[in-house]
């Protein structure tokens, strides 16, 4: 949007690409004896340069005298940007934080139980394994699994938190998750597997004490499920793998929300996942089978989901057999309002102090100054634009004005 073209209101009467104008004015102590002209490079010619000049200057005079008129400012309504489409919906998000919460928490109940159900690897030895077969145990395999896992959560939680849409990426994340979770409980209450490796040794069974088994859940909460905390030692929460399911979700988020362009970041974080996959099989921690459902069942999840979220016709077609999927009434309840792409855009977390901000047009690029000499004025205009913003700044001889598209 040019400045020239401010009072011909009828050629933007169709710009949504800002939300309001400002135009705040403010009375210049100097006086100016020489004028300027906009121009524009396409009109730039021998050809009309002297109607160029005309017209440049009526548009400055009239302009400057609807500044001088409104000593305030001129607020113009124009209507809602695209960036509506993605609405943050915060409450969403705390929803299916709630969701993903209420899942893990069932989770460590579902595995107080099944300890008891674990048979007697005296009585029932491990399964054959063709992993086990040819490879040896490992033994500090299974702390670089948990290393790596909490390394990739936590890169995973640092990006979130500078990502501009993060309350929709978050309930996605937070969505699929507890979902997961939701699986692993049915699989593991349904199917109890013997322990993979005669090295466990699990917790004794408390089939009578339920205050002995609510002290376990919570010991469980405190230290992350996780055994190098010493929190995690019953048995019985092998199908599926938990510790493959945040492996692979989290390097799935890093890699779906982050540029392309940082392949080394994708690289290192994809090195670090697939070390934690390959170390869990290595500390003989879980069966092959369980690695290789936790992984399946993750990735095509996530896949399902985005293919879902990120194709609007797809939403409604009759021939979309992805609607028939049982989460589709819960994707429509979050996916309602977001109707376009998530863009893998960064903004930071924290509002910046005052002082940044004292000259909010410092902010822009410069990407037109254009000068004109006519009839003893000079007016100045700074054309500045940044995606959905735009700046510009009008120097008169008795008005100084700055235009702000918010």
């Amino acid at each position: 949007m040019a400045v020239s073209q401010l009072p011909d209101s009828g050629e933007h009467s169709n710009n949504s690409s800002y939300q309001h104008v400002e135009v705040t004015v403010t009375d210049s102590p100097h006086m100016q004896t020489t004028s300027s002209r906009l121009t524009h490079p396409s009109q730039d010619t021998p050809d009309n340069g002297q109607q160029g000049n005309g017209r440049s200057s009526r548009l400055s005079r009239g302009f400057a005298k609807v500044l001088r008129k409104n000593q305030d400012y001129i607020r113009i309504r124009v209507p809602e940007s695209r960036l509506d489409r993605l609405p943050p919906e915060w409450w969403k998000t705390g929803l299916t934080f709630m969701w993903a919460g209420f899942n893990l928490f069932c989770t460590t109940i579902m595995i107080t139980v099944v300890n008891d159900r674990v048979p007697d690897k005296s009585v029932n030895p491990p399964l054959p394994d063709k992993f086990f077969d040819y490879v040896p145990r490992v033994e500090w395999a299974f702390t670089i699994t948990e290393v790596n896992g909490m390394i990739l959560v936590m890169a995973w939680f640092i990006q979130w938190l500078l990502l501009k849409h993060k309350s929709i990426i978050g309930r996605r994340f937070f969505f699929l998750m507890g979902t997961l979770y939701l699986y692993r409980i049915i699989t593991m209450y349904i199917t109890t597997l013997p322990v993979p490796s005669m090295h466990m040794n699990c917790a004794p069974k408390l089939y009578d004490d339920p205050i002995g088994k609510v002290h376990r859940v919570l010991q469980l909460l405190s230290g992350g499920g996780l055994s190098i905390t010493g929190s995690h030692m019953m048995c019985g929460d092998f199908l599926y793998s938990g510790h493959t399911v945040m492996l692979t979700l989290t390097f799935l988020f890093i890699r779906e929300y982050s540029p392309r362009s940082l392949w080394w970041y994708h690289l290192i974080c994809w090195f670090l996942s697939a070390v934690g996959v390959v170390c869990i099989l290595l500390a003989h921690e879980h069966y092959s089978v369980d690695v290789i459902v936790a992984y399946f069942i993750t990735t095509r999840l996530f896949w399902w989901y985005h293919t879902l979220a990120n194709n609007q016709s797809l939403r409604d077609s009759p021939h979309n057999y992805f609607n028939r999927v049982w989460w589709r009434f819960f994707f429509r309840f979050m996916e309602r309002n977001v109707t376009t792409t998530v863009p893998c855009t960064f903004s930071w977390p924290l509002p910046l102090p005052a002082t940044c901000s004292k000259n909010p047009c410092r902010r822009y690029s410069i990407v037109q100054s254009v000068r004109e000499e006519a009839d003893g004025e000079k007016n100045s205009f700074l054309l500045c634009e940044r995606s959905d913003y735009g700046c510009s700044q009008i120097s008169d001889s008795a008005v100084e004005a700055e235009v702000c598209f918010i």
